[in-house]
């Protein structure tokens, strides 16, 4: 084993559990102690069979469980990290995610992934409460904190309420703190589930096809207009959604 990983020193009464309970005893207990301090980068599936001598089984068990459980992220491509405090936000407020970022003094980025004109079929204007064959804008955002995607904004906006939604830069506002400015909100409905992402959404916010999500469908008002419906995809291991009454 090398200097840099060394061997996992586990108590007594630990030595009968099976190794997989021991290797997450090990992880949580170097993250406890600070050891592995917020996004450190943990050992993968292939060190950790290589360090320990473990199976593959073994070690993937090990960090699957540790992962479903919040403990670490795992970003495809990337690696295993240790999780931060899980992100939170209020499911019944309609807040720019680039300021909810900055309260938990994080640094929000985003990805451009499309930004078009699109002419609304019978679905689409029926959410938009238009005429079907009216232009619509269409916006794809994938949201990071400290570089790491958190939340994939799938957004259509009414053009006769935001005529220069397109011409907007949203690198340094959000579409949601655009359009509030804008228009301000009257109202809002909303509906969250919990679902499995698409492999594009996957992709896009760097996780495992199994990953389950939060999914928040969403549509705001300004006096008697409908300005937008946006559907909001969060990484269930990166995000959690809170509500108090």
């Amino acid at each position: 084993m090398s200097e840099e990983q060394p061997g996992f020193a586990l108590p007594e009464e630990r030595r009968d559990t099976p190794l997989y309970e021991q290797m997450k005893f090990e992880i949580k207990a170097r993250i406890e102690r600070g050891e592995w301090p917020t996004n450190h980068r943990i050992p993968s599936e292939n060190e950790l069979v290589e360090l320990l001598g473990v199976s593959r089984m073994t070690a993937h068990r090990a960090l699957r469980e540790l992962a479903s459980e919040g403990v670490i992220i795992r970003v495809q491509g990337r690696g295993s990290f240790v999780a931060p405090k899980k992100r939170s936000a209020s499911v019944a407020d309609v807040r720019s995610i680039a300021d909810e970022i900055a309260e938990r003094g994080g640094l929000h980025s985003a990805e451009l992934v499309l930004k078009q004109a699109e002419v609304c079929d019978h679905d689409l204007a029926d959410r938009l409460e238009v005429a079907a064959g009216t232009t619509a804008f269409h916006s794809v955002i994938v949201h990071k904190e400290d570089n790491l995607p958190i939340q994939l904004e799938d957004r259509f906006v009414n053009a006769e309420v935001a005529p220069d939604y397109l011409e907007s830069d949203f690198h340094s506002i959000t579409p949601s703190a655009y359009l509030s400015s804008i228009a301000p909100i009257s109202r809002a409905e909303q509906f969250v589930e919990a679902v499995l992402p698409q492999p594009w959404e996957c992709r896009l916010l760097a996780i495992a096809k199994s990953e389950p999500c939060l999914q928040v469908r969403r549509r705001t008002w300004s006096g008697d207009r409908l300005v937008t419906s946006v559907r909001l995809l969060y990484p269930g291991s990166r995000y959690s959604l809170e509500s108090s009454y």
